[in-house]
């Protein structure tokens, strides 16, 4: 597979010669030639010299090659790519009721024509630009547990982007990543249960990596933004991608080893929600507070005017200036 040699051509500034790969892989110096010569059809640009070898000088924007020759392993076990989809939560749900289905499949696309957001709303999701991706996990947790998982893909997400962009992102409860009060990314989980535990949790990211201010839809132009607005510069979403899945292997493994409390610890150091005021929307009511700190399940506590702590499951929250 050319991820194969991808690993070696990313590991290595300098040259490395046909032979070592050859070698390293099993398979004859043709074969590696050919290889080299299809990922340069696919946008690598691979520079060759007969007394030194091949050396990678840059990839592809978007590259499901290079995704999967830095993460896929006994964690994440497949990463799926369409150049355009309906949604990746649709698609990822649909395959997850395959009985034979294993967890830590990853779908990603270019494009989505129906993306989906919270409540019903769509995700604006032009090709070429941003991250579109879901991912099938079996996590052993019970039912109660599984808003953690809404959590720790929001940790992950807003570790990942700090990362690649210096940014200060945040998160705002439940679901939204912020980068200077502007949304820049979101989350949305769904669980199918079975009576005592998660049966498969499929978990939707949407970040706005390359988008720009004029290509937004004009009701989200003011309250939208992404990495290339705020910094000025473009992105590689293959590299985003792979932060990203690394990030969310690691914190799960810390949830499955250490249980939810440095979960907990992390979100709540990121969020730009606790201790401010703020109003919360549902379809039963409104109601304004002082969000106080979110509880073991990750549910938003809300002091009220009259004192009382409410708890919140579900809603939209807006933070008070």
């Amino acid at each position: 597979m050319p991820d194969n040699i991808l690993r070696f051509l990313k590991g290595k500034k300098d040259y490395i010669s046909g032979e070592e790969i050859s070698s390293a892989l099993g398979i004859t110096r043709a074969a590696v030639w050919k290889k080299i010569r299809l990922l340069r059809s696919k946008g690598f640009i691979i520079a060759a010299s007969p007394s030194k070898g091949y050396r990678l000088v840059s990839s592809p924007d978007l590259s499901i090659d290079e995704i999967r020759a830095n993460v896929v392993g006994s964690f994440w076990r497949q990463v799926l790519f369409y150049e355009q989809l309906e949604s990746t939560n649709e698609t990822a749900t649909a395959l997850s009721v395959d009985k034979d289905i294993e967890g830590g499949v990853v779908i990603l696309t270019d494009a989505q024509s129906r993306g989906k957001g919270r409540l019903g709303r769509t995700w604006v999701s032009p090709p070429g630009a941003n991250i579109y991706m879901s991912i099938i996990l079996k996590p052993e947790l019970s039912p109660k547990d599984s808003t953690l998982l809404t959590l720790l893909a929001a940790v992950a997400s807003a570790t990942a982007l700090r990362k690649a962009s210096g940014l200060a992102v945040s998160i705002k409860w439940p679901n939204d990543l912020m980068i200077a009060d502007k949304k820049a990314g979101g989350i949305l989980t769904e669980v199918r249960f079975e009576p005592d535990k998660i049966k498969v949790a499929v978990i939707g990211i949407g970040i706005n990596v390359n988008i720009e201010k004029k290509d937004f839809p004009d009701e989200i132009k003011n309250i939208a933004t992404s990495l290339k607005e705020e910094t000025g510069q473009a992105y590689a979403r293959s590299n985003i991608i792979v932060l990203l899945l690394k990030e969310i292997e690691a914190w799960y493994k810390l949830l499955m080893k250490k249980g939810r409390g440095p979960l907990l610890e992390e979100w709540n150091e990121l969020s730009c929600t606790i201790g401010k005021r703020v109003t919360v929307s549902s379809s039963k009511e409104v109601f304004a507070g002082k969000a106080e700190g979110i509880d073991e399940e990750g549910l938003l506590m809300i002091r009220l005017q009259s004192g009382v702590l409410k708890k919140v499951t579900a809603g939209d929250v807006t933070i008070l200036k």
